[in-house]
């Protein structure tokens, strides 16, 4: 690469840094930011939503599952008495 390529490349890049500063730090842009960050935290308000409706459908899941657990075994506690008394009956 020649030295008027590089420095080409160099005052071409700094221009670019310099206007590329002011334009990020512009008004217009400022207010980009501003709705940019709005909507995301709109987001976040939904997803918390979202979440805090699957954790309590997994809550009632979760109890709903141990209700069925402790039916079974006491139903199968039952029919095992029930077996041991004809056993002892017989």
């Amino acid at each position: 690469m020649s030295v008027y390529s590089k420095l080409a490349c160099f005052v071409g890049g700094t221009l670019f840094g310099s206007f590329g500063i002011k334009l990020l730090s512009s008004k217009d842009a400022k207010k980009v930011y501003v709705h940019a960050t709005a909507a995301g935290l709109r987001m976040k308000d939904s997803v918390m939503e979202t979440v805090t409706n699957v954790q309590e459908n997994a809550a009632d899941v979760l109890a709903s599952a141990k209700e069925l657990n402790e039916e079974r075994a006491a139903k199968e506690a039952e029919e095992s008495e029930a077996a041991k008394v004809e056993d002892v009956e017989a």
